[in-house]
């Protein structure tokens, strides 16, 4: 089958497109054909091997997670799905045996692997994936838009729904609106939940796109203090709730934003991992924190639903042909886009 993989740490000129075997379907799992696949941070720190994520080589490793498809094989043991079936894959692969997987908390599971990093993605004709990791997916709702629901819906329903509990009369400030995951926290909170969303990007043109999907208000954090506009917009009070998923350069200004017992989430820190925090604030404004990594399986199914029913619609900036990898991977590093990019096979 054709696949992008790579076999050595480095820039885009490490992806290669060329023939690798067809996966094997083990007893548990569905084989995928892939119709379209998104790229994620994750992509490009697995290929130049940053932030722990060096491996050694060979073999060479497919990249790719989030993907949407149909099924064309069926693992012995899989019940509930067929040949034929329109799904998306959840890119995150639990154990399902320790204590947090039969628990139903799979989302703390001590040893998950991550398709396209641990193991072969859906840079790919064809994946195979354990069954439980697939969601069907109405025919109203492309594969382009299944695909780009994974990394960036999943953490955003984990976050707002089940930590942070958001409701519909709250403020929630949502930085860096353009990125995937900036764009799936502005529709969770205002479509799905009701809320009033004050969101942050770095034009004018990005902060038109982000009213247009449904932010209340928008700062143009080049342009406007973070923390003073958002007193400004909430009468002194600061807001509810804050979506962090960028990291050290925001975290100082979104901090002070928030009201007394306001709920900070965190899921992605890809301006920087190290930041500073005022003790003295944290108990004395009894503000909570919120880390997210992805979600449950439970979470993937809701989130699905919403997908399925036309509640959100994930935002898609351009679709590249998997032979245009490179090209793709070097738009994310300039990040001058606004929603996901894709890969079709």
């Amino acid at each position: 089958m054709q696949a992008v993989y790579i076999e050595s740490h480095g820039g885009p000129d490490v992806l290669t497109l060329g023939e690798r075997p067809e996966p094997n379907v083990e007893p548990h799992q569905v084989m995928i054909r892939v119709r379209a696949c998104a790229l994620n941070r994750l992509d490009i720190y697995t290929r130049e091997g940053d932030r722990g994520l060096r491996r050694e080589f060979p073999p060479p490793l497919i990249l790719g997670g989030d993907c949407a498809g149909d099924i064309v094989e069926v693992g012995e043991q899989v019940r509930g799905l067929s040949t034929g079936d329109r799904v998306l894959v959840n890119p995150k692969i639990t154990c399902q045996q320790c204590p947090a997987c039969l628990a139903g908390q799979d989302d703390l599971c001590p040893r998950p692997q991550f398709m396209g990093s641990a193991l072969d993605g859906s840079y790919a004709e064809l994946t195979a994936v354990p069954a439980v990791n697939v969601h069907p997916i109405v025919n109203e709702v492309s594969y382009e838009q299944a695909a780009a629901v994974p990394t960036t819906f999943l953490p955003m329903w984990n976050m707002l729904q089940r930590k942070i509990q958001l409701k519909a009369w709250e403020t929630v400030l949502v930085l860096s609106a353009s990125a995937g995951v900036g764009t799936a926290a502005i529709e969770v909170a205002s479509k799905a939940i009701g809320a009033r969303v004050i969101a942050t990007t770095s034009t004018a043109e990005k902060a038109e796109k982000a009213r247009e999907l449904g932010a209340d208000e928008v700062i143009n954090y080049n342009e406007e203090d973070i923390t003073e506009r958002v007193k400004a917009l909430t009468d002194g009070k600061g807001v509810d709730a804050v979506v962090d998923h960028v990291g050290a350069d925001f975290f100082s200004s979104a901090f002070s934003s928030l009201r007394p017992g306001g709920r900070y989430g965190i899921c992605g820190a890809t301006t920087g991992l190290r930041t500073e925090l005022h003790l003295g604030l944290l108990f004395s404004r009894q503000i909570q924190i919120f880390g997210v990594f992805m979600g449950t399986k439970e979470d993937m199914q809701e989130i699905t639903a919403l997908l399925n029913r036309g509640t959100v619609h994930p935002v898609i900036h351009e679709v590249f042909p998997l032979a245009e990898v490179a090209a793709a991977h070097r738009t994310m590093e300039e990040t001058n886009f606004f929603g996901k990019l894709l890969l079709t096979p």
